[in-house]
């Protein structure tokens, strides 16, 4: 592993207009795929340590039915009146090299944290046409739902669930530092 640091030191800022937190699961003959809307993130980058604190807003789910959206957001599934937010922390993303990295965090769902192992891809800085610096972080892990307490699930006509118990996470964030300002 990489005593390098993924990014230049500071406090990097989520761009939510250039990210997205996707998830999927296999449900009947298929996959179910959403996303979360609302999301907020902060990469703290210290010397050669990094890390992350990533939400995203449950009432903010999208899986392109309204009622769907809706039963998600039942105690079936995340309970959005009790448990607003979905939150990940990491202390600690190591780069593995070239632009790959690891990462052990915590992920709360339905007021559950568990430790959870998480890889990707970090892009190099670039300078954006407005005098700030970026960076990308491709993340995803997969998570047993049941361990967060979301164990809706229905009988098939052959015994098996409807729905997989393993969902897929996918984060693809962009992190912005402010340039210095300058005076006219």
């Amino acid at each position: 592993m990489s005593t390098m640091t993924i990014a230049p030191a500071g406090t990097w800022s989520l761009d939510p207009v250039h990210s997205r937190v996707d998830f999927e699961v296999s449900y009947l003959a298929g996959t179910f795929k959403g996303e979360f809307h609302e999301i907020g993130a902060e990469l703290t980058v210290d010397g050669e340590r990094a890390s992350l604190a990533g939400r995203a807003t449950v009432a903010s789910v999208d899986v392109r039915d309204e009622n769907l959206s809706a039963h998600l957001q039942s105690p079936d599934f995340f309970d959005s009146e009790r448990h607003p937010e979905l939150r990940f922390t990491a202390d600690d993303i190591r780069l593995d090299g070239d632009a790959k990295v690891s990462v052990e965090g915590e992920l709360t769902i339905k007021g559950v944290t568990k430790p959870v192992a998480v890889t990707g891809t970090v892009s190099v800085p670039i300078a954006d046409p407005y005098g700030n610096e970026r960076i990308g972080l491709k993340l995803t892990t997969s998570v047993d739902r049941t361990d967060f307490g979301v164990d809706w699930n229905a009988p098939l006509a052959s015994g098996e669930p409807a729905l997989a118990n393993e969902v897929s996470i996918i984060a693809e964030l962009q992190f912005v530092k402010p340039g210095a300002e300058t005076s006219a």
